[in-house]
């Protein structure tokens, strides 16, 4: 994805050739741009549908594991409660301290686990943005865009639908992926 540096250079440099070249003018035609939102394409093709799918059967998973242990914590905090007036001042320590151990071990796992869900969308939807790029390169040289800008990481507060792209990249992802001879689904 392009960072806000990239944005902002690459519209300095279309606002420099617009400054530079007086003759082209927007109102004519002279400068095709395109947005095009790769986060809603993400999440409308195929692929993006089933690597959405795969993350929230590991988030679930993960969010089980961290509830029981959660829970565990809850029914520890409440015993010490409970039993903190008849224990020793030793043995009452003693569950306090093993007790903030449980607890520090949760917000760790639960680090882990955020951690584990990044590193598998990166690698899940990585491939596929990487595809969805090239296919935009592809559309913007064949259909003479000048700019194709990302919606959501460019800025871009507004455009006639006339050139948003986005639907036009999920058909034309999800009909190369049907195609034989295309890359197999990991």
């Amino acid at each position: 994805m392009k960072s806000a540096y990239t944005v902002a250079l690459s519209l300095s440099l279309m606002l420099a050739s617009v400054v530079v070249a007086p003759t082209l003018s927007l109102a004519e035609g002279g400068f095709k741009v395109a947005v095009v939102d790769l986060q809603r394409a993400l999440q409308e093709t195929e692929e993006g549908r089933d690597a959405k799918a795969k993350l929230q059967k590991l988030f679930k998973e993960r969010q089980t594991a961290l509830d029981k242990k959660q829970n565990e914590l809850k029914t520890m905090k409440e015993d010490i409660e409970k039993q903190k007036s008849v224990l020793s001042r030793p043995a009452l320590q003693k569950r306090l301290e093993d007790y903030q151990q449980s607890f520090i071990e949760l917000q760790t796992q639960y680090g882990q686990f955020q951690q584990e869900i990044a590193q598998k969308e990166g690698l899940l939807t990585q491939g596929i943005i990487d595809r969805m790029q090239k296919i935009m390169q592809r559309i913007g040289q064949a259909e003479g865009y000048d700019l194709v800008l990302e919606r959501n990481e460019g800025g871009v507060i507004w455009s006639p639908s006339h050139s948003d792209l986005t639907d036009r990249l999920i058909q034309l992802y999800n009909k190369e992926k049907k195609q034989p001879g295309a890359p197999a689904k990991k």
